[in-house]
């Protein structure tokens, strides 16, 4: 079988219904906003979009990509911004399958030249146990719900084969760099100053500082029956460290 790509804006409802006619089933998720502007309120509108562009596309099947400690509320980022779009999901009659994924392995991709010089930046405490994943995990486990029967929707959490801290990253580049690398907690009360510098506006900073704030008060999803991934830490950090190494 082959495939064909097809370029819309996820923001036309309309033009992405008529990409949902091609085919019987979806994979959703809802795209980042630039950092530069509102976040909050650009993902809000692209996930409106989705979930207007379902009505009357016919797919018998949608499998959703949302996150762990998805929780009602503003301020808090994608945990807010995603728990909205998977009420709104459920609300419609598509049968819709819920694929919950832990904090990406992939966001400490940015800190590969930190890292280089024996620093690695969080916002997480040190010893602050998340569960991670690496995204091609929950790529595959996508895929595997997205072919099963209609009736087998629900909630599923996909995580790694376990839970890292900070300073287990820090370990894992020191291996894979050959050197000593040292976890550089951010406080809170720098949170927003931090992103700014990044290139955040205002809004989003204050959003991802909230986001970052409500996973500390609320400590990590620990839900039962999770879909574990093969791809450990120390294994997803030797395959960045290898590819920044040729690139």
């Amino acid at each position: 079988m082959g495939a064909s790509i097809a370029v819309v804006d996820v923001g036309d409802a309309v033009a992405l219904r008529a990409i949902f006619r091609t085919g019987p089933r979806a994979f959703l998720l809802n795209p980042p906003a630039p950092v530069s502007g509102d976040t909050d309120t650009e993902e809000r509108r692209t996930a409106s979009s989705i979930v207007e562009a379902l009505n009357g596309s016919g797919l018998e099947k949608v499998v959703a990509q949302l996150t762990y400690g998805a929780q009602p509320g503003r301020g808090k980022g994608d945990l807010s911004v995603l728990h909205e779009f998977e009420e709104a999901l459920r609300a419609q009659p598509i049968p819709v399958t819920i694929q919950r994924g832990a904090y990406y392995m992939s966001n400490w991709d940015s800190m590969v030249d930190a890292a280089r010089q024996g620093n690695l930046p969080s916002m997480f405490p040190a010893d602050f146990a998340l569960p991670m994943v690496a995204p091609a995990d929950l790529g595959k486990e996508a895929a595997s719900l997205l072919m099963q029967s209609p009736s087998n929707s629900g909630t599923i959490h996909t995580e790694g084969p376990g839970r890292y801290t900070p300073r287990n990253v820090a370990d894992a580049f020191a291996t894979s760099l050959g050197r000593r690398v040292e976890v550089a907690v951010t406080p809170p009360e720098e949170w927003e100053d931090t992103f700014r510098k990044l290139g955040f506006s205002a809004e989003a900073a204050r959003s991802f500082a909230g986001m970052t704030a409500a996973t500390l008060d609320g400590g990590a999803d620990r839900p039962t029956g999770t879909k574990q991934g093969e791809t450990t830490l120390v294994e997803y950090v030797d395959n960045l460290i290898a590819r920044t190494k040729t690139n």
